[in-house]
């Protein structure tokens, strides 16, 4: 059996497990900076400290570390150019009809209290001569969701983003969420549900097209 060799950069680290050795029956990598897990650790052993805890209690001590790789991979998106994404994918195509991708799951992190939010984006857009590949539309959702986020905010990033890039008839994008920072803390409305949309082109001026999309997001075909 052979083993997987790492590389390990000047200013990157990688990992299997975070046990330092590697494994051949489980090779999960971890990637990310030392140095600013390192300080954001410390940031979390002090925060420990304050609310009365001991950092140095044996189920503590990885987990100021824990928190700052835990942060670092939320805000992954951070690293990414959502334009870029989508460039990188682009075809001609002679289709002027609705693409839907619905139901693209979402993990983001309100910035007001740093508090996940969790639902689903339907991405729809009717091209005019330019297609996308499916993936893509994913990515960009989900480069965007890795980010500290308002929900307000993500709906028209990803509405904007495919406009700007795809230059199509129209776009059209709707997330639901649910916000732990309205669940489990303030006023505690275990099933509130936020839902934010974003339209662009015929899916604003014609009441038909948005009709249609509506529609499909509401029905279970699959």
């Amino acid at each position: 059996m052979t083993k997987t060799t790492l590389n390990i950069t000047d200013n990157m680290e990688k990992l299997n497990d975070g046990s330092g050795r590697l494994s051949d029956n489980y090779n999960k990598i971890e990637q990310w900076n030392p140095e600013i897990i390192s300080e954001i650790a410390g940031y979390y052993s002090r925060i420990l400290k304050l609310l009365g805890e001991d950092p140095d209690r044996e189920g503590l001590l990885k987990t100021p570390e824990r928190v700052a790789k835990a942060l670092a991979f939320l805000t992954r998106g951070y690293e990414a150019d959502p334009d870029e994404i989508l460039r990188s994918a682009l075809f001609r195509e002679d289709y002027r009809h609705m693409v839907l991708v619905k139901d693209i799951d979402i993990y983001s992190m309100c910035e007001h209290h740093m508090l996940p939010f969790i639902g689903k984006a339907h991405v729809a857009y009717i091209p005019d001569g330019t297609i996308t590949g499916l993936s893509k539309i994913a990515r960009v959702v989900e480069t965007y969701a890795a980010r500290l986020q308002v929900q307000e905010r993500l709906v028209t990033q990803i509405r904007n983003c495919l406009q700007e890039n795809l230059k199509p008839l129209g776009v059209a994008v709707v997330i639901e969420a649910q916000h732990m920072c309205m669940q489990i803390r303030g006023v505690q409305k275990q099933n509130s549900v936020t839902t934010t949309s974003a339209f662009t082109g015929c899916f604003l001026s014609n009441l038909n097209t948005r009709e249609e999309f509506m529609h499909l997001i509401a029905n279970r075909l699959h």
